[in-house]
């Protein structure tokens, strides 16, 4: 089940998936790893133009609402405003592993661009409360079989790939997504998001504008026991694509709104929670090297107006809101490391106290 097929009131047209992959060419892949009694863990992958033109760039932007997280290459997205490569999600202790797998990976299928330098772009949460995160159990191989698994069909939610050993709000989460058609004259484009929703504290807890955290503050084992992490700690990525023409700096500007979206769902955004988003643009096609070669050329970038992108900026803000819940509804209760229970979203009551 998703949000959206309970009857909850959720703005906006979402493509035909209700994804991230209704934008053309986006593919998801994941590695999902649930062993034993203590590991609960993943790697997710997100190829922003499918597997065979990773050497392409896309305009691209982030920003981080709060640092206490990781995303490596953001020096070089910073710098030149541009993405290439899978972009994988995982859990803190796993960056390692992955950053290794994406250059095996591209090593294996695109010898000619592994030859130049890759900067990966790798992102996390923490999954310590359910997962062994300090074993080595994601190892670089997981990393390349996510990316291989990648598709542009429909996106499993909850607790899938990276996503496995994530809570929200208290409850089970996990990988989310959601998309937004968009309007634009005579053309139509799409925005579609993709989160790891590992944050926010029962209290902060809202539906749809409906504040539930009260009603709902049964049932919450990261409140008691050996659990001593601060409420609200965690972290949430959040990767937002489109095939709309933007600049670098517009991309920037769509990730700047991923948190209103996440403060629809009730969070102030902890100070132990690293909230860091990316958006990328397919719009434009860049130049494929990072060496010149021949004669001197030029990229020519078609973008939407600056005075025209407000539709685009409702569109994430309203697929964030949506990808959260996702994440929430799909993911079912799960027991982890020490014993440690993360209950699932009581759907019943939810839709319940929102009706009333």
């Amino acid at each position: 089940m998703r949000a959206r097929e309970l009857g909850l009131r959720l703005p906006g047209e979402t493509g035909p998936l209700n994804a991230i992959t209704d934008v053309p060419g986006v593919e998801v892949g994941y590695t999902t790893l649930i062993e034993g009694d203590s590991v609960r863990t993943g790697v997710t992958a997100i190829l922003p133009r499918g597997k065979a033109d990773v050497h392409v760039p896309c305009a691209a932007g982030r920003y981080s609402l709060n640092g206490n997280g990781e995303m490596t290459g953001s020096a070089l997205l910073d710098e030149i405003g541009a993405l290439r490569l899978p972009v994988l999600i995982t859990n803190t202790h796993a960056i390692g592993p992955c950053h290794r797998g994406v250059i095996d990976w591209v090593a294996r299928e695109h010898p000619a661009v592994a030859d130049q330098w890759l900067l990966p772009v790798v992102a996390e949460t923490w999954d310590g409360y359910l997962n062994d995160i300090n074993g080595p159990h994601i190892r670089p191989e997981h990393a390349v079989a996510a990316i291989d698994a990648a598709s542009s069909g429909p996106v499993e939610e909850g607790s899938v790939g990276g996503g496995t050993g994530m809570n929200c709000y208290a409850y089970k989460g996990g990988s989310g997504t959601s998309s937004r058609v968009v309007e634009y004259g005579s053309d139509t484009y799409t925005v579609g998001v993709f989160l790891q929703a590992n944050f926010g504290s029962r209290e902060e807890l809202t539906v749809c504008g409906v504040p539930l955290g009260e009603a709902l503050a049964d049932d919450n084992p990261m409140a008691d026991g050996d659990w001593s992490v601060p409420p609200g700690a965690g972290s949430v990525i959040v990767v937002v694509a489109t095939d709309a023409p933007l600049l670098p700096g517009q991309c920037s500007a769509l990730a700047r709104r991923v948190p209103l979206g996440l403060a629809r769902t009730g969070t102030a955004g902890s100070h132990f929670s690293g909230d860091i988003f990316l958006a990328f643009s397919t719009g434009n096609a860049l130049s494929p090297s990072d060496f010149p070669r021949g004669e001197p050329g030029y990229d020519t970038l078609r973008h939407i107006p600056w005075n025209r992108i407000d539709d685009f900026f409702t569109a994430v803000v309203q697929a964030v809101e949506e990808a959260v819940l996702n994440a929430l509804v799909a993911a079912g209760p799960m027991t982890g490391r020490n014993g440690r229970r993360s209950p699932g979203l009581p759907v019943d009551r939810v839709l319940e106290l929102v009706k009333r």
